[in-house]
């Protein structure tokens, strides 16, 4: 992204008709809820110690930090005339689809940490404590980024050949495991935790494997149709339509609008974390107002 790109930035769809207007209000307003939303989670999980304090919440805190960052970029990406790709001027050196990539891995670990909770309870209180689940999330954030560094030190056609064969290999198999978690949770959700005998910690455990389960299935609607799309044209080298930029590309734009359903599906799902929500963020905020 150099400066003379930034200086002939133009809006992603010029102003000029009824049509135009809704689709930057929609672009505009899809990077503010996205912010607003995620940094509403963010602070009531960081303001409520006993949320702190659970393995889950840590993973809803990492999802919502990276949406966070993944909003503030579409303000660039979604508003502006943008390409993100390599060897684009307008890119931004693979770092913006890191974020969206980071709110993956977040749910898929979320996932693999509720399968063990209620598979293993008692392994899983003394393998997996607070400071592990940190020292994980810090892993795939260190990761992340580290895949960033590599596509950025090497060539474009290095880092486009590495970039395809990692999306088809990657996502194939994590889709595969989202998907496998799914049934195997939805099954002991279904059938194991009910054959248990009513206690708080029962419906904690269901309440907490039932969100997970929308959260991902939610997720993989919004972001199969980009999978789908990426796997048959990078790696099978098909000719696919290409949009003009990200803010007009449907299968680009879904994934965004999963980031903005994440928060609100974590506020519906769990009541602790819409308690504090309501009494500690907006109703102080409305009163000052």
């Amino acid at each position: 992204m150099s400066n003379s790109s930034l200086q002939g930035l133009s809006l992603a769809l010029p102003l000029t008709s009824f049509g135009n207007v809704l689709m930057f209000l929609f672009s505009v307003s899809l990077a503010s809820s996205i912010i607003f939303l995620n940094m509403s989670v963010c602070v009531s999980i960081l303001l409520n110690r006993a949320l702190r304090s659970e393995n889950r919440f840590m993973y809803m805190l990492s999802t919502c930090f990276s949406d966070i960052c993944t909003g503030v970029s579409y303000y660039y990406v979604g508003v502006m005339d943008v390409k993100d790709h390599f060897g684009s001027p307008t890119g931004t050196y693979y770092v913006v689809p890191t974020f969206l990539g980071l709110s993956y891995m977040a749910i898929l670990a979320a996932q693999a940490d509720r399968y063990h909770a209620v598979a293993s309870p008692f392994q899983y209180s003394r393998r997996m404590t607070l400071n592990r689940t940190v020292v994980v999330i810090c892993a795939f954030w260190l990761y992340a980024f580290l895949i960033v560094a590599v596509n950025n030190l090497v060539t474009v056609g290095v880092a486009r050949q590495i970039v395809s064969i990692g999306s088809f290999v990657g996502n194939i198999f994590t889709v595969i495991i989202m998907i496998g978690l799914n049934i195997r949770l939805f099954i002991i959700a279904r059938f194991q935790l009910e054959k248990e005998p009513p206690s708080v910690e029962r419906d904690i455990k269901r309440s907490s494997v039932y969100l997970i389960l929308v959260v991902a299935l939610f997720f993989l609607t919004t972001w199969l149709p980009l999978f789908c799309h990426v796997i048959v044209c990078n790696f099978f080298g098909l000719v696919c339509y290409t949009f003009k930029n990200e803010g007009t590309d449907p299968l680009r734009v879904l994934p965004r609008v999963n980031a903005a359903l994440t928060p609100i599906l974590y506020i519906w799902g769990c009541s602790p974390l819409r308690a504090t929500l309501l009494t500690k963020v907006w109703r102080p905020c409305c009163r000052r107002r």
